[in-house]
């Protein structure tokens, strides 16, 4: 009879366990309800999800250029005051011209020129002496450190190069745009407006800034000027200096904006006619160095045999 007792007590024991575990796991378990809706609830994020809601760019590199950029403008404090001022206006007139990339400052480009020096000389540092293991290793490095301080200025060079390029082909286009407008009734103003709003390119962008200016209580005068400033193409500067003259001397901007918009087609038709001339002396390069090679061994190959043949029976 004992044993019959224990397994009964142990048995009422096992159900009120699973009674309540049961109770204990219908009590935690989430209300589907409550856990849709939380999913669509605001709630506080987390310093480290919002870290984490960043780009690399944000949360790594660009971090890394502020640290580089104070040490740089720690070891520029040491020149003239009026050396530091001329070269920093310099490079801000430089950054002006490519167009802002990314919002960069020229403290913010000095560290990527200081980030790209140290990883380009770490990277051929490590090559050379993986390779061979030169005592020049060293010196390497420091070329390549100096390679990498260089490499940011070439490419600004070149952004700025192909911005004023394509400011100066949109020019035309924009000009015959201008006309039309102002020609159809609207202002000077309301025509440049309506090429901001029907075109997407670098000189539209500077137009578009033109206007902001003048919204803000800048003269137009000044603010074309500005925008002569940033870009440098003497075809806008050209245009930028009739409409102000123009406007000195109360001419009629239509007439200004046709005669400009002829000029400018001019222009780009000789442009096109100059580089059609200089298409002829460009191939010539490729063809002395791919085309007539193998045009000789086309040629001459099949009769390389006989050649050779007569060649040894007369030495014979």
């Amino acid at each position: 009879m004992m044993p019959l007792a224990y397994l009964l007590t142990l048995g009422v024991l096992l159900a009120i366990v699973a009674a309540l575990s049961g109770i204990a796991m219908l009590a935690l378990k989430p209300d589907p309800l409550h856990t849709r809706l939380a999913q669509f609830a605001d709630r506080q994020r987390t310093l480290e999800e919002m870290e984490l809601d960043q780009s690399f760019h944000d949360r790594v590199i660009r971090p890394s250029i502020s640290r580089l950029s104070g040490l740089m403008e720690r070891f520029n404090r040491r020149k003239d005051a009026r050396q530091l001022q001329r070269e920093v206006s310099s490079l801000q007139q430089r950054l002006n011209l490519a167009g802002n990339p990314n919002g960069w400052t020229p403290s913010d480009w000095l560290g990527i020129k200081a980030l790209w020096a140290i990883i380009l000389a770490a990277v051929t540092f490590v090559v050379s002496v993986v390779a061979s293991a030169s005592p020049l290793s060293l010196l390497i490095g420091i070329g390549g450190g100096l390679v990498g301080f260089l490499l940011p200025d070439l490419y600004l060079n070149q952004l700025i190069r192909r911005r004023q390029h394509d400011i100066q082909r949109a020019l035309p286009d924009a000009m015959d745009l201008l006309v039309i407008c102002v020609e159809a009734g609207l202002g000077f103003d309301g025509a440049l407006l309506r090429l901001v709003q029907k075109t997407d390119n670098d000189l539209s962008h500077e137009f578009g800034r033109v206007l902001q200016e003048m919204r803000v209580g800048r003269s137009r005068r000044e603010a074309l000027r500005d925008c002569v400033s940033r870009t440098q193409v003497p075809d806008l500067a050209n245009f930028i200096s009739a409409l102000i003259q123009a406007e000195q001397l109360g001419v009629s901007v239509t007439q200004v904006l046709s005669v400009q918009a002829d000029q400018m087609r001019t222009i780009r038709r000789q442009r096109a006619q100059e580089l059609a001339m200089q298409a002829p002396i460009k191939m010539l390069i490729p063809m002395l160095l791919f085309i007539f090679p193998a045009l000789c061994v086309v040629l001459i190959g099949p009769l390389w045999p006989q050649v050779a043949g007569s060649n040894l029976g007369q030495t014979m």
